[in-house]
């Protein structure tokens, strides 16, 4: 079910989400979180539908707040536009869209709210442009985790080194969750024979992909050896930027590589070749999996320490 809601306002938005849930039993119990999603008009739907999907393993509230991109026109209406989503138009969560025109774009803190769920973590998402400083931001200061994307930015490295620059506990970008399969495979690598010291190491891909520098910053912790950056050129490196990972050691090299968008091969010195799954995840997983973890993520905070200081 869709409610549409023209020139509203957010009390306005509660009364019908109440009238919503007296007449048709649709609570906001078992709501584990409410999340807060800002983007552009016009730029809501591919966001709502990964939310939509992720909803299914956390039920939550999904508040999505828009405006016009980048400014607020001063000779614009003030406005506020409002659909309510429920029952098979929200997955497992209830949508609440916000498009605000004019100076009410300015004011997004007030605008939420009023919509969150009462004791429950908020996590605030920018699915495409994003804050300088997410934690100073007006929805990032009432969120417990701040989830933003640098592979979307103009220039994507140079948005990972913002997001080192003002790193504060919560933090979060996809460019680093974009690495899990990949860490998870090379971890597994190492904890096989032969049980060899790692010399050095070279990944390659897309060097204007963050994902490619987050991963050569991992590895030049975990490992302490210097991890060569090399631009891989024409090569199916899917969304994470990567195409392959090789770790220098005394018997050979052992090496991750992506060969198609959802496999990669593993060698070993004295191995015969593996292929694991090494698919290019969709929005909807890679949201979920940030979901799941509303600590801190200490190891994204020393990657990217490690990365800003690698660029000073």
């Amino acid at each position: 079910m869709i409610i549409r809601l023209s020139r509203t306002t957010t009390a306005e938005v509660q009364r019908r989400m109440l009238e919503i849930r007296e007449e048709g039993g649709v609570v906001a119990l078992g709501r584990v979180l409410t999340l807060v999603i800002h983007t552009q008009i016009g730029g809501e739907e591919e966001a709502i539908r990964a939310a939509n999907q992720a909803s299914r393993e956390h039920p939550m509230r999904v508040i999505v707040v828009s405006r016009n991109p980048d400014h607020v026109n001063a000779d614009e209406e003030p406005r506020l536009d409002a659909e309510l989503r429920v029952g098979a138009d929200a997955g497992a969560s209830e949508v609440v869209l916000l498009q605000c025109y004019g100076e009410l774009g300015s004011h997004l803190l007030g605008i939420v709210q009023g919509l969150l769920l009462p004791d429950a973590p908020v996590v605030a998402w920018w699915p495409s442009f994003m804050p300088e400083t997410p934690s100073a931001s007006q929805l990032g200061q009432i969120s417990q985790r701040r989830i933003t994307d640098s592979g979307k930015q103009a220039d994507p490295h140079a948005a990972i080194l913002t997001l080192a620059g003002c790193y504060r506990p919560g933090d979060t970008d996809l460019a680093w969750t974009r690495l899990t399969n990949w860490r998870a495979h090379l971890a597994a690598l190492l904890d096989q024979p032969p049980f060899e010291p790692v010399h050095g190491g070279v990944v390659s891909g897309d060097l204007g992909n963050p994902s490619v520098h987050l991963m050569a910053a991992w590895l030049q912790l975990r490992l302490r050896v210097p991890i060569e950056k090399v631009e891989a050129g024409d090569t199916p490196t899917g969304s994470s930027g990567l195409h392959a990972v090789e770790l220098h050691r005394s018997s050979g090299e052992s090496s991750l590589t992506r060969v198609r968008d959802s496999v990669g091969i593993l060698r070993q010195p004295g191995q015969p070749e593996h292929h694991v799954a090494l698919s290019t995840r969709g929005l909807e997983d890679q949201l979920a999996e940030e979901l799941r973890k509303l600590a801190p993520d200490d190891m994204y905070r020393q990657v990217l320490a490690s990365t800003l200081e690698e660029a000073a």
